[in-house]
Formats: C-alpha cells, sequence, structure tokens
C-alpha cells in the first residue's frame, strides 16, 4: 500500500471519528479566518473546524495530487489538549486523538 493510500485511510477513519462524536457538522468559517498567522487558526477557529476545513482538506488535496507530504505532522497533542478543555466525553476524546495520532504517525514514518 502507498504512503498516499494510508493517509487517505487514516484521514477516512478521522472523518468518521468526528462525525461520530458530532465534530463533523458546523458552518464553514469565513474566508478571513483562514487567513489566520496563529497555529491551528486558534484565533479564527475552533480546533474541530480546522481539522475538518484545513487539516483534512489539505492533506486529501495531497493524497489526490499524489504529492509530496509534510516532513512531520504532530497534531494529536494539541487537540488532545483542545479536547480536555472541552465537553467531549473521554472515550470520544480518546477515539479522536487516537484517529489523528494515525495521520501523525504515517505523514511523519512517510520521512
Amino acid at each position: 500500500m502507498s504512503v498516499h493510500q494510508e493517509l487517505d485511510e487514516a484521514l477516512r477513519r478521522l472523518e468518521a471519528t468526528m462525525k461520530a462524536s458530532n465534530l463533523w457538522q458546523m458552518s464553514q468559517p469565513s474566508a478571513e479566518a483562514f487567513d489566520s498567522q496563529q497555529p491551528f487558526c486558534v484565533d479564527t477557529m475552533a480546533l474541530p473546524q480546522w481539522l475538518r476545513f484545513v487539516f483534512i482538506a489539505r492533506l486529501d488535496a495531497l493524497v489526490e495530487a499524489r504529492g509530496p507530504l509534510p516532513t512531520s505532522c504532530d497534531v494529536a497533542p494539541a487537540a488532545d489538549m483542545y479536547l480536555k478543555q472541552s465537553d467531549a466525553r473521554p472515550s470520544e476524546r480518546l477515539l479522536l486523538v487516537k484517529a489523528i495520532e494515525e495521520v501523525d504517525r504515517v505523514i511523519t514514518e512517510n520521512e
């Protein structure tokens, strides 16, 4: 299996986990929100918005184009911190963090 196929599968699992945790249904951020210079667009988006509309969307585009992947990825720790401060149930938080860790792993091990 190619790294792009492996990443696509990991992204689909992340998407399914977000849907199961009711973190997928949201409005798209304004165009200006995407101009944020802050990590994870923390000043303009909630983390689930960033995951869906930036992280997953950009990685999907790389998978589709079979483009070069980032040299590293370490999103899971930030997601874990965010989810600990939200009203996410511990089981949902664990599943979501594990799904993000899988994406992180696929990208980082590709180096």
